[in-house]
């Protein structure tokens, strides 16, 4: 992930505290400084197929707390503590219909291996399935931070959990995925 500078972060922050101010040019200029980021946030999280809808589903909880947005952090972090929160929402909602079983899973990942040829991208599925399997707060702090590219200090405050928590968590996800692929 490219990483922003102090200066991007603090011009989108800028940007925010207008639109939070009813700046409609800058409330543009924001979405499309930030939609990106917010989009890859929640493909990774929650798989591609539900990174539109949760977008838009962010942006619009982004218009209402606008103007209740303070900088006390930047705005790119409160942003995606925000998309987060419409992804965690979301996989609540969605507890209510049936999940994909282990075994499923397991099927899944014996086919691939089967029909297994040398090339990276079963290689990328095998990974994605092995991610997808972990709980979801180890998945969230791995992603954040080792394919997102966020340091461990913003994915606390994007995650709203104490760093320590974040490391721990990453620790854990890498261990279930050494003990995962050589299952």
């Amino acid at each position: 992930m490219k990483h922003h500078s102090e200066a991007e972060d603090a011009r989108v922050t800028e940007l925010a505290l207008r639109a939070g101010r009813g700046d409609r040019a800058a409330l543009t200029e924001f979405i499309r400084a930030t939609q990106d980021d917010v989009w890859r946030l929640l493909a990774h999280l929650g798989g591609r197929e539900i990174a539109d809808d949760l977008t838009q589903e962010t942006y619009l909880r982004v218009m209402s707390a606008l103007p209740r947005f303070a900088a006390r952090s930047s705005a790119r972090t409160w942003l995606l503590s925000l998309a987060r929160r419409a992804w965690v929402d979301n996989i609540r909602h969605d507890m209510a219909r049936p999940r994909k079983s282990v075994t499923e899973y397991e099927d899944a990942a014996a086919q691939m291996a089967v029909s297994e040829s040398s090339g990276t991208w079963s290689d990328w599925i095998d990974a994605r399935t092995l991610i997808d399997a972990l709980p979801a707060d180890r998945r969230e702090a791995l992603i954040l931070t080792q394919v997102l590219g966020y340091t461990y200090e913003e994915a606390a405050k994007i995650s709203g959990v104490r760093v320590g928590t974040i490391r721990s968590r990453v620790a854990r996800a890498r261990k279930d995925l050494i003990d995962g692929s050589s299952a």
